[in-house]
């Protein structure tokens, strides 16, 4: 068994080769060739410190020149600081195959299904890129969407840090009102437990990506924007159903899972708003990990 390190994981990862890993994943997901572990939490206080220790996983089938694998992804959480580890096994005969440092392409791998979602979803003429927050995560999807859409304008908008991520971007710096109102494509990457803004203001054919929190305790998006959406596209119902605070009062029969949607495509109206709500699931990570060992040529 062989360990991959954060450096060797960014030799070979880019966000264009994981969000194509991730769009050929979710494609498995959507022909039931790919099977998801739940996530799974303990937490515990010590000494003053918030602990908690997470799992979730995944079994892909083969994949053109990717092999059969089944993974999972444990990681630890000290004072809401994270660290991450992927573990990949062959499915040909069980054998532990390679253990992954994973804080890169965890980073990576939330943006780039986002922008399998974006890039599906969102409507070609998008021009205008409104982001909530100015993290790791804003910035990972600040790049990520920029390469499946040409936005001539960005919008930044955060209780902190606005001003310096508008800058590096090359962006402007708004608020919440401005964002959600001009925007046609929107990104909520935040720690938020009420919602960012009035759902009301969101322009007709908007897309949005909600993807700061996975707990039911937590949401960016309101029930008014949730109750004008046509599609709520979510990664995997079973996850969506237990992290998803966001869609806590939302209806069911507008949810698709985005592996349905790749594989049977639904017409979208021009002035119809499409969410896409992300809590991340196992799925994301091995199908990373199977990438960058294949490139390594560890499998």
């Amino acid at each position: 068994m062989q360990t991959i390190t954060e450096a060797q994981v960014a030799e070979v990862l880019d966000p264009d080769a994981a969000r194509t890993a991730l769009q050929r994943a979710f494609a498995l997901h959507g022909r039931g060739q790919a099977q998801v572990l739940a996530r799974h939490r303990a937490t515990a206080t010590q000494q003053g410190n918030a602990l908690a220790i997470s799992a979730m996983g995944a079994i892909l089938e083969a994949d053109g020149d990717l092999p059969a694998v089944l993974g999972t992804k444990v990681y630890s959480s000290r004072n809401g600081k994270y660290n991450f580890l992927v573990s990949l096994f062959s499915a040909d005969t069980g054998a532990a195959l390679a253990t992954l440092e994973a804080n890169e392409f965890t980073r990576l791998r939330t943006a780039a299904a986002s922008a399998v979602a974006a890039d599906l979803l969102a409507l070609p003429d998008a021009r205008t890129l409104a982001i909530f927050g100015a993290g790791i995560q804003a910035r990972a999807h600040a790049e990520a969407l920029s390469r499946v859409r040409r936005f001539e304008r960005v919008l930044v908008c955060a209780r902190s840090g606005a001003e310096a991520f508008a800058a590096e971007l090359g962006a402007q710096a708004v608020d919440g009102a401005t964002a959600a109102a001009e925007a046609d494509v929107i990104v909520t990457a935040t720690r938020s437990t009420a919602p960012l803004f009035d759902g009301g203001l969101v322009k007709p054919g908007a897309f949005i990506a909600a993807v700061g929190s996975s707990t039911r305790a937590a949401r960016e998006l309101d029930d008014t924007l949730l109750g004008r959406a046509a599609l709520i596209a979510v990664e995997w119902r079973t996850a969506a159903e237990l992290e998803a605070g966001d869609l806590v009062n939302s209806t069911p029969d507008r949810w698709a899972e985005l592996g349905e949607l790749l594989v049977t495509p639904r017409p979208r109206g021009p002035q119809d708003i499409v969410v896409y709500k992300s809590v991340g699931i196992g799925l994301e990570d091995v199908a990373l990990a199977r990438v960058v060992a294949h490139r390594l040529g560890v499998l």
